[in-house]
């Protein structure tokens, strides 16, 4: 399964999770600058559990080494697709929880899970010798997150049935206790000593996730952070937006919100409505004049239903003005 995007927006630019993308795509850059001194140097920067279980290899490491892999190891990846995949993922739900958390608390909680998602693969696989890369343990402490801030949140999935791929939205929830069971699964069925994914890591980090953010709620913002908050609160709605107008019994036309902000209101704004239903899609463009205010309804005729007598009803969208 892979998201294509979720239904929650963020109300702030999330810059600390986009600094972690262009950071782990900058450490990338180094990574295929190493030519043949690749394997050693993620012998160095990524997590070896032998290098802290077996003395004659720690030996080999200094102090600062041992330390500096805990951090380190969560910025490497293995090739362009691992780092893509991952990327996507903290792309798609890191920007709603560094919109609850604020941009210091999440910065400290995506260290925290991938330190933690680091140690829960050091203690099962501990005499490994093969290295562990990649930002999947913090990204799945951020999936955690997420499971428990926004569980009815829709994430539109592109599902591959047989030889056929399917666009479809599952709560949020559901997604994430899959791509869990999976994770599980995979662990249980897999060799300590195998190489490839580090499934522990993904569980220990999603699992983490939950814990440090039941902890960090209890923390209170900083003064600074509020004021980052206020820099880069979004002056804009979504242009892409998602509609479920209802009806009312036997009653042809359909009734919807749409949401913009206080400036958007004031000149005016173009929005592409996207209408699910059932496995089908209804797009259009939709106009907003200038000078609307909160509870303004704008009237799309011969959108609504279809009755028995060949009537088409009108669809009827309220105006919803963000602060």
């Amino acid at each position: 399964m892979i998201p294509i995007r979720d239904t929650i927006r963020s109300e702030t630019y999330p810059v600390v999770n986009s600094s972690i993308i262009v950071v782990s795509v900058l450490v990338f850059l180094v990574e295929l600058s190493q030519g043949q001194s690749l394997d050693g140097f993620i012998k160095i920067y990524g997590l070896v559990p032998a290098r802290y279980s077996i003395p004659q290899i720690s030996a080999y490491f200094t102090t600062g080494q041992q330390f500096l892999s805990f951090l380190t190891f969560m910025f490497l990846h293995g090739g362009f697709l691992h780092l893509l995949g991952n990327m996507w993922f903290l792309y798609i739900f890191g920007d709603n929880v560094e919109d609850r958390l604020g941009p210091f608390r999440y910065l400290v909680f995506y260290l925290l899970c991938g330190l933690a998602s680091g140690i829960s693969h050091l203690v099962i696989n501990w005499h490994s010798v093969i290295p562990t890369i990649g930002a999947s343990g913090a990204i799945a402490g951020v999936m955690g997150a997420y499971f428990i801030l926004y569980p009815r949140a829709k994430v539109l999935t592109l599902v591959p049935i047989f030889i056929f791929f399917q666009f479809i939205e599952l709560p949020a929830f559901l997604f994430l206790g899959i791509w869990f069971l999976f994770q599980f699964l995979s662990a249980a069925g897999a060799s300590a000593q195998a190489g490839g994914i580090a499934w522990w890591a993904h569980i220990g980090g999603f699992v983490f996730g939950i814990v440090f953010l039941k902890l960090f709620e209890f923390l209170p913002e900083s003064g600074a952070s509020r004021k980052i908050r206020k820099m880069t609160r979004k002056r804009t709605t979504p242009r892409l937006q998602v509609i479920r107008p209802a009806g009312l019994g036997t009653d042809p036309d359909l009734y919807g919100l749409v949401s913009i902000t206080e400036r958007e209101a004031l000149f005016g704004t173009r929005k592409l409505i996207n209408i699910p239903e059932g496995f089908k899609k209804r797009t259009f463009f939709l106009t907003i004049p200038q000078g609307v205010s909160e509870g303004s309804k704008l009237r799309l005729k011969g959108l609504g239903r279809q009755t028995p007598e060949g009537l088409q009803g009108d669809l009827y969208l309220k105006v919803q003005i963000r602060g």
